[in-house]
């Protein structure tokens, strides 16, 4: 567990200092002479706010179209970026959020993007150099900024490229509402100052300890900046709203704002990206609720900045497929030219959803998200036990049995949930963290292609708890493989909009869908393993079980131990193809 924090602190990290690749775009981009830059923009918005805005041009061109960047990360390196958009015959548009840059307002994340991106795509349309028609593209926070400005379209928005995309309430600063603790330090890094406070940001020796100084003192989660030492102001703001309430819904479109989201769309994410279930849920929602959606996708073994630059060869100490490697800024400009030149379609879009299969080495591609799989493989809990491992079996037990599982909430000795994919293969798991079920040998070899999801059933003595479930390839040498995982909230598990407290004593079903995509060929004699936990460690709340607000709850709510009944008609549902 102790390179989860040193790895999710990095979601919503798009600012971060010049990378390899960044020092290459800049190489790459023309001399300033034959530009046009003006980085001293400011934009009003509808409600008196002002925008901080970058754009570049090309010298002595007609109208065209813009490619517009919206982004909180105010840094120097953005305007390499419209430089770019620049080279490749659109106006390059950086636009920062309210509060950033040259904007005089106060710093505000989230809040304000499906308005104010609207205002700089008004701005776009009166302009000189403007065509009346705007792309938009980017990362993390800027994926979260596209799908903000599609909640009320503007007209000249015509198309969007979002990679790794937030959702504000659902994958950061929450996950499934759970909070976690990978984001903690962000706030800081985007509004302690107009532009990046990277100084505090990256301070390893504040944040580090941090996670663990917090768990080892029992304090409520509301409180951990009292350990810090320095007021969290919008941490607390967020812990208003625990569950997916209005208060979210408004920031990006929701359930039937889906339907009227009519221009094309392309979402680029990875397997191994923590932001990921964000990415598909815009990508499910939208076909939901708009069943002719033009919108594809690219997904591959990609993390959260790999996805947004197209891979690395080496992840997390797995060489991936070489094939797997691509460049997301070329297929990014290839897709703006596709829609606003009429030119080709970039070649990796061969269908509306586009894998690279792990241990395959190939691309496959299919019409829809329930295309990329033949069927599927349910197992159930049982509770026959060889060694440490119980089975997995493809059949239910005629009556079904009870695994019992008791987690002292109170102790701080040990940590539960280990789930997090660094490495993604491991020579071994610790088998005392958890339960863990195998299938039987595959006789021949699997796709698994897809978000495995299940229905679990069980019954504890409190009224709520965290749920961890893990995937893993077990493969032919012994070696375990990371497939996918899936943290959660016991109470939201039916509405993450709506909580709802489990009755001690009685058996609940547990639904779970929120997983990672995988796409994976495992071979013949390779096994399926599943292990069940409950989630309690550092890096995200504890959920004592009382009911009560669980950021305000303290260790002193942890009482008798947790004692879960976890039953053999508990189902795992896994997508495959063979």
């Amino acid at each position: 567990m102790k390179t989860l924090i040193l790895s999710l602190l990095l979601i919503t990290g798009a600012g971060l200092a010049l990378s390899a690749q960044q020092k290459a775009l800049k190489a790459s981009t023309p001399n300033d002479t034959t530009l046009l830059i003006d980085t001293g923009i400011l934009i009003p918005t509808t409600d008196g706010a002002q925008l901080s805005a970058i754009v570049v041009r090309r010298k002595n061109t007609p109208r065209e179209p813009a490619a517009l960047l919206f982004t909180i990360y105010a840094d120097s390196n953005n305007i390499e970026k419209a430089k770019w958009a620049a080279t490749h015959g659109y106006t390059g548009v950086i636009a920062y959020t309210r509060g950033k840059a040259l904007s005089p307002d106060l710093p505000v994340p989230y809040e304000h993007e499906v308005t104010d991106v609207n205002a700089v795509i008004e701005w776009i349309t009166h302009q000189s150099w403007s065509d009346g028609r705007v792309g938009m593209y980017g990362g993390s926070y800027e994926g979260f900024s596209q799908w903000a400005a599609t909640k009320h379209l503007h007209p000249a928005l015509k198309t969007i490229v979002p990679y790794v995309a937030a959702i504000p309430g659902q994958g950061v600063p929450m996950e499934n509402n759970v909070f976690i603790n990978a984001n903690y330090a962000w706030p800081f890094y985007v509004t302690n100052t107009k532009y990046l406070d990277r100084e505090t940001y990256f301070n390893n020796a504040r944040w580090r300890p941090l996670p663990q100084k917090w768990y080892g003192s029992g304090t409520a989660y509301a409180s951990i900046d009292s350990i810090d030492g320095t007021p969290n102001p919008w941490l607390h703001r967020w812990l208003l709203h625990p569950a997916f309430d209005a208060y979210w819904q408004a920031m990006i479109p929701y359930k039937q704002d889906f339907a009227s989201i009519n221009i094309p769309v392309l979402t680029v994410t990875g397997y191994y990206d923590d932001g990921q279930i964000s990415a598909l849920q815009y990508l499910n929602e939208h076909y939901r609720y708009n069943p002719n959606a033009n919108h594809y996708l690219i997904i591959g073994p990609y993390d959260h900045f790999g996805a947004q630059r197209g891979g690395f060869p080496v992840l997390r100490d797995y060489k991936v497929d070489p094939v797997s490697l691509i460049d997301t800024r070329d297929i990014t400009f290839q897709w703006l030219d596709y829609i606003l030149k009429n030119g080709p379609k970039p070649a990796i879009l061969k269908d509306r959803i586009n894998y690279e299969v792990m241990g395959a080495n190939t691309w496959k591609h299919a019409p829809s998200m329930e295309a990329t799989h033949t069927e599927y493989l349910d197992f159930y809990l049982t509770d026959t036990k060889h060694g440490s491992d119980y089975s997995l079996s493809k059949k239910p037990q005629r009556n079904p049995a009870a695994i019992q599982q008791t987690i002292d909430l109170a102790d701080r000795s040990p940590s539960n949930n280990s789930y997090y994919p660094y490495p993604i293969i491991r020579d071994s798991l610790d088998h005392s963290d958890g339960l863990f079920f195998i299938s039987e040998p595959l006789d021949e070899p699997l796709t698994v292609t897809g978000s495995f999801e299940g229905k679990l059933r069980a019954s504890i003595n409190k009224k709520d708890m965290d749920i961890g479930v893990v995937l893993y390839e077990v493969m032919p040498d012994g070696r375990y493989f990371h497939l996918s995982y899936f943290l959660g909230r016991a109470s939201y598990a039916q509405d993450p909009g709506q909580r709802k407290l489990l009755k001690p004593g009685h058996i609940e079903t547990i639904p779970f869908t929120r997983t990672r995509m995988t796409g994976r060929q495992l071979s013949k004699g390779s096994r399926l393993l599943v292990v069940l936990n409950i989630n309690k460690n550092a890096f995200a709340q504890v959920n004592y079980g009382t009911g009560k607000d669980v950021s305000s709850e303290t260790i002193r709510d942890a009482g008798a131990p947790l004692k879960i009944k976890w039953y053999t008609d508990s189902m795992i549902r896994i997508p495959v193809s063979r």
